[in-house]
């Protein structure tokens, strides 16, 4: 008999790929900060 395996919700695959884009996104993120001087916050004009 075939096991399916889901790509979708809480699996093992789904939470490694989200935590290596919240890591990526993060890195992108404070490089942006230091290149630019200004916080995300600036950068969007909501300070």
């Amino acid at each position: 008999m075939e096991s399916k395996d889901t790509k979708f919700g809480f699996t093992n695959f789904a939470e490694t790929w989200n935590g290596r884009l919240a890591m990526l996104g993060f890195a992108i993120g404070l490089a942006t900060e230091l290149m630019t001087g200004q916080g995300i916050l600036s950068q969007l004009g909501l300070m």
